[in-house]
């Protein structure tokens, strides 16, 4: 027999047989050259959430052979559910683009590709929403994958783009402040924008939620926003906290626009107050409380209705009591009167989710100043909130930092033209004669309050402002209040870079976290932090500042701040080592608190399908925990 007819045979067969496959995708898009039995045509559109176009073809351009098999697939049914996951933000232009893959709009039985550059704008301005619930960009809206350049011919599917619009610098976008009240998901969106239109200095994210699972939305403004940075000190402005005092949401809303909208101008004050401050602007802590007192709405609330969140608990009373434990232990020498760790018997009582959320963000960022904005008075307050003495109801009662603080309050209450206004006859005129300014004992005490524990418990000293004798003043209100408080809001940020800061090292270059920065004549300490530094607020004058850790020894320094000087000075220390093989052991009393409060969100059960708090599946998979197999992967983040 001759073999080489019967091996040129087999090879013939075997090339025919073997070409290159075809990808549903390619061949969708007209990439591939093959051999089709039948002609590709346009069939009638049945598909409810993607009834776009009357005519589409299959397979789609993910391989999808019929309507059934995309009906039953998790990519639709991502589809079906965007409005749900992301709040209605972006859903309709998502849904549009994604169903020029899942439903390709035919014509004439021809495909009509949908343009790459529409899929790229609308990534650049909705991934955030994805990253905001923690969920992966969907695989099918991979824009170099399955959508093509104008070259190639295509269309745009969301019917807003240009190919232009991606190139070239963006105009400055022109954000005007809408003076109204906000409820959640207008707050939500808003504040999303924001952080979509200032993308390269601003990012939004979430510490947690609130008993009805309200996202506690804080979004943060620096030149390298999600990033701790080296002497870039951390400011933070919370608002709302109780639900009825509605003024400070809308104040950190407008702020919040106003720095973006700013900075993209050029504003060279607010260009340099966020590249050189890392801003954390919390616009509603109570969320829920807020809810409540909305439904009654301005010129009608109650003085308490929507005060509490919704199990009743007043979150400037729900903090750690450390206050009593300052006084009890500040005459024994030694004690510790700073940095107090929290009784662990305080985790035994009924602490609100939005309190626990605050704590663990306390301990997670190194916040330098703060001040937590209320209503129903016009002044500024400074700790010390409970009284000295506990029979009396009105007693000053200072901090270790009373000039500081004083200073700080001073500082926004100047600001503010009306708060430091000399007339009695006004709201908040009984403070007039104090500058508008006022000792939050002296004032009436309380225990349990968020500033106290700010002062106690961490770095970060923090006052509580008072804007307004209404609690929930009208929408015609809202205007000249900003005017108010702009300059205010601006001119109490720029306070953190007051003092001095520096680098705690050992002999060998090494940072040391934890170490002691001590000012003589105030019994009152910071810890330097991860990075060795560290941010010391002081009022100007001569000073004696010692810096000390475990098994190194104290170097003491003689510092002066002129009144007029700008930005913090610049103080480092290097502690030399008392043993050669001794480790650099940070002080880290209380270091397990984290743990501890997670631990607390996990046994109340109503995390355990959240990401945060659970080792398995985010919230939002429960949208997909019927599908078995099919459940989609491809939509969880890869750490």
């Amino acid at each position: 027999m001759n073999l080489v007819p019967f091996v040129l045979h087999v090879l013939f067969v075997t090339i025919v047989h073997c070409a290159p496959r075809c990808e549903p995708a390619d061949q969708a898009l007209g990439r591939c050259q093959t051999q089709s039995a039948e002609t590709a045509q346009c069939v009638n559109n049945y598909l409810n959430y993607c009834a776009t176009y009357p005519n589409v073809l299959f397979p789609n351009l993910i391989g999808q052979l019929s309507r059934a098999e995309v009906e039953t697939s998790a990519e639709y049914a991502l589809i079906s559910v965007l409005d749900n996951l992301l709040n209605g933000e972006c859903t309709f232009d998502l849904k549009l683009l994604g169903c020029s893959i899942l439903a390709p709009r035919c014509e004439n039985n021809v495909l009509l590709k949908p343009c790459r550059y529409s899929c790229e704008a609308l990534k650049r301005d909705c991934q955030h929403a994805f990253e905001m619930i923690k969920m992966a960009w969907p695989y099918f809206l991979d824009c170099d994958r399955f959508f093509v350049s104008e070259e190639e011919g295509c269309y745009d599917p969301v019917g807003k783009y240009s190919d232009t619009g991606l190139t070239g610098d963006l105009d400055v976008p022109d954000i005007t402040l809408d003076f109204r009240h906000h409820d959640y998901m207008e707050m939500t969106k808003l504040l999303k924008q924001t952080a979509s239109l200032c993308a390269d200095i601003s990012v939004l994210y979430s510490i947690g939620r609130s008993f009805e699972g309200k996202e506690l939305y804080v979004i943060e403004f620096s030149n390298n926003p999600g990033q701790h940075e080296m002497f870039e000190p951390e400011f933070k402005y919370i608002a709302n906290m109780h639900g009825n005092e509605a003024l400070g949401r809308e104040m950190l809303i407008y702020l919040a626009q106003y720095l973006c909208s700013e900075y993209l101008s050029g504003n060279q004050r607010v260009q340099t107050l966020i590249n050189n401050t890392r801003i954390h602007l919390l616009p509603s802590m109570n969320p829920d409380g807020y809810e409540i007192a909305s439904e009654e709405g301005p010129g009608y609330n109650g003085w308490t209705t929507g005060r509490t969140n919704i199990q009743s608990l007043d979150l400037n009373r729900n903090f750690p009591d450390l206050t009593t434990q300052f006084y009890r232990e500040r005459r024994r020498r030694g004690s510790r009167v700073d940095h107090i760790p929290i009784p662990r018997s305080y985790w035994n009582g009924k602490v609100a989710p939005e309190t626990r959320a605050v704590i663990k963000w306390l301990k997670k960022i190194p916040f330098v100043l703060s001040a937590s904005i209320h209503g129903g008075d016009l002044v500024a307050s400074y700790p010390f909130d409970l009284s000295r003495i506990p029979t009396e109801d009105k007693y000053f009662s200072p901090t270790p930092d009373e000039q500081m603080f004083r200073l700080l309050a001073k500082t926004y209450a100047d600001a503010h033209p009306v708060m430091s206004d000399t007339l009695k006859e006004r709201c908040g005129g009984r403070f007039a004669e104090d500058g508008g300014i006022i000792n939050g004992a002296q004032w009436y005490s309380f225990a349990g309050g968020m500033q106290d524990f700010n002062y106690l418990h961490t770095n970060c000293f923090e006052i509580t402002l008072e804007l307004g004798c209404d609690k929930y003043p009208g929408d015609d209100d809202l205007q000249p209040a900003w005017q108010q408080n702009k300059e205010a809001l601006l001119t109490y940020m720029e306070m953190v870079h007051r003092g001095i800061k520096g680098l705690v090292l050992d002999d060998r270059g090494r940072k040391i976290k934890g170490a002691q920065i001590k000012v003589r004549g105030i019994r009152h300490d910071i810890f330097s932090v991860a990075n060795g530094e560290y941010w010391r607020l002081l009022p100007s004058g001569t000073h004696y500042v010692s810096a000390f850790a475990l098994g190194h020894t104290r170097v003491t320094k003689k510092i002066y701040l002129p009144v007029k000087m700008e930005g913090a000075g610049r103080v480092d220390f290097i502690l030399r080592r008392l043993q050669p093989d001794i480790e650099t052991e940070p002080l880290e009393e209380g270091m397990d608190e984290i743990d501890l409060i997670e631990y607390h969100e996990r046994t109340e059960g109503r995390y355990e399908d959240e990401d945060e708090y659970s080792q398995e599946k985010p919230w939002w998979w429960s949208f997909f925990a019927n599908m078995g197999h099919s459940s989609p992967d491809w939509l969880l983040k890869t750490m």
